[in-house]
């Protein structure tokens, strides 16, 4: 690289900082990239164009290093060679190395590509650690990389998981690594414990600019505290795997970190996100999503007109009690059937309030739908949870941000003119049509004191059995012959 390049590659460093550090935007076409420890880069990646990466002038006091490339939804190929190796290379959209450093060793290369037709537009950066941190993915079992600091991740309509593998503690330069199952006291690996962060991206913005630059607050341990939403803590006895409630349409980041509480250090792994849909054309894309929810809005103000009966409840899905079904569903049913019980007694209330919120609830919940916000995961939630058996273990955070707020004024502006009206426009008429024990007991006082009514001369109930009783009786006597019954007299 030339003198004017590395120019201009320091006045872009100058310029652009977020988070503390700078930002390098390029695209090496000498098929060299140069790094610098806690600074992001942005370049672009070609099918028959690999390139190699360096870092210079490591300190002695970093024991590895972290590397880490992300991209929307086009897959990149970080590898520790040119030859790619299943157990020394990554493929995916959020991508990461581990690099354990040699003794004085103060120079470290890898090689980065991508087998995607279309050039992928990606932003990389190179984090340090030192022997006290503990190591992401350290103690790998389950994946191909001997180290694995990425985060897997599936999703599909009901739930999201993300996997890791368990971390180790650290060490210094030449030494060799503590045993991952050498024992399970407080000197070994499994005093780690694991955070487990989540941060929402801005609703219905899919753009690529808009995820690179957020998930800048999502790959350092003090970013990561205080931009996300820490979910729950794992200790070593728990299976490293988590599931979430799916979003389809709405960008997550997801990451972890693993501390240690003895030394009071911890260390970030490499970020992954999801929108729950497709890139792609197809079922599922994310482009596409809308165009399914625009019958869905005509329904919603049909649903306002004649839907009477259901209470939407929202749960707390992330409290562990809740993650049990049969509790979850004894709560939900003791719930649902106690409003009904409470106003029993002034049927005409409960079905104007039943009409005004749940009726302007449906409204809100297309409308909702098609803009990709959260409130129709009231309802959603507990559908998912019926229709699916495992999404009990789901934890089921959503964003709250501008359009739900919007959402929300509209919703209670609805009920609320909803209930109004329907009040002044009962106001006068007849109580709303009594239980079916008022109506039998007022109609059996009308028939005792009515001496006009037929059915007040009816006979008591056991005359007329004694009388049914007779018929049945005649029908079974022998029939008497008709005419006289003298002797002849002689």
């Amino acid at each position: 690289m030339g003198f004017l390049q590395l120019l201009i590659v320091a006045v872009l460093a100058s310029e652009h900082r977020v988070a503390g550090a700078a930002e390098v935007f390029g695209n090496s076409s000498e098929g060299l990239i140069e790094f610098s420890v806690g600074k992001f880069r942005y370049f672009e990646l070609n099918r028959p164009f690999p390139e190699e990466a360096i870092l210079h002038d490591i300190s002695s006091n970093v024991t590895f290093l972290i590397f880490q490339i992300h991209s929307q939804y086009q897959n990149t190929t970080v590898s520790f060679s040119p030859t790619l190796l299943s157990n020394a290379s990554e493929t995916g959209t959020a991508s990461g190395l581990v690099f354990i450093l040699r003794p004085e060793q103060s120079t470290c290369t890898w090689y980065l590509g991508t087998s995607g037709i279309q050039p992928v537009q990606n932003m990389a950066i190179l984090l340090s650690y030192s022997e006290r941190d503990p190591i992401p993915g350290g103690c790998n079992l389950e994946f191909d990389l001997d180290i694995d600091p990425n985060i897997y991740l599936e999703y599909n309509f009901f739930e999201t998981t993300i996997k890791f593998a368990p971390a180790n503690l650290g060490y210094a330069r030449g030494v060799d690594p503590p045993s991952c199952d050498a024992g399970t006291d407080q000197d070994s690996r499994w005093r780690l414990q694991y955070d487990v962060y989540q941060y929402f991206l801005p609703e219905n913005d899919l753009t690529e600019e808009m995820l690179l630059k957020h998930l800048q607050r999502m790959v350092s341990v003090p970013q990561v505290k205080a931009s996300a939403l820490k979910v729950v803590t794992l200790t070593a006895n728990d299976k490293t795997s988590v599931s979430f409630s799916s979003l389809p349409g709405q960008g997550v980041i997801y990451n972890v970190i693993v501390r240690d509480p003895f030394l009071n250090t911890s260390a970030a792994y490499v970020p992954a996100h999801t929108y729950a849909c497709s890139f792609e054309a197809g079922e599922g894309s994310c482009v596409s999503l809308e165009l399914f929810f625009i019958g869905f809005i005509i329904m919603g103000f049909f649903f306002y007109i004649l839907i009477t009966r259901l209470t939407p409840i929202k749960y707390d899905g992330n409290l562990k009690i809740f993650h049990d079904d049969g509790v979850f569903w004894v709560t939900f049913s003791c719930i649902a059937i106690l409003i009904p019980v409470v106003f029993m007694g002034c049927l005409r209330i409960l079905n104007i309030l039943t009409c005004g919120v749940i009726g302007s609830y449906s409204v809100v919940l297309a409308i909702d739908s098609y803009l990709s916000t959260s409130l129709s995961y009231i309802t959603l939630n507990v559908l998912k949870r019926a229709l699916n058996k495992d999404f009990h273990r789901a934890f089921t955070n959503v964003p709250f941000q501008t359009n739900d707020f919007i959402i929300l004024a509209v919703w209670g502006m609805l009920a609320v003119s909803g209930i109004t009206l329907q009040i002044r426009r009962e106001r006068g008429r007849p109580f709303f049509p009594p239980h079916p024990y008022k109506l039998w007991k007022q109609e059996r006082e009308r028939r005792v004191t009515n001496i006009l009514d037929p059915s007040y001369h009816i006979p008591p109930l056991r005359e007329r059995l004694y009388g049914r009783l007779t018929q049945i009786k005649g029908l079974f006597q022998k029939e008497q012959p008709a005419g006289e019954r003298t002797p002849l007299l002689l």
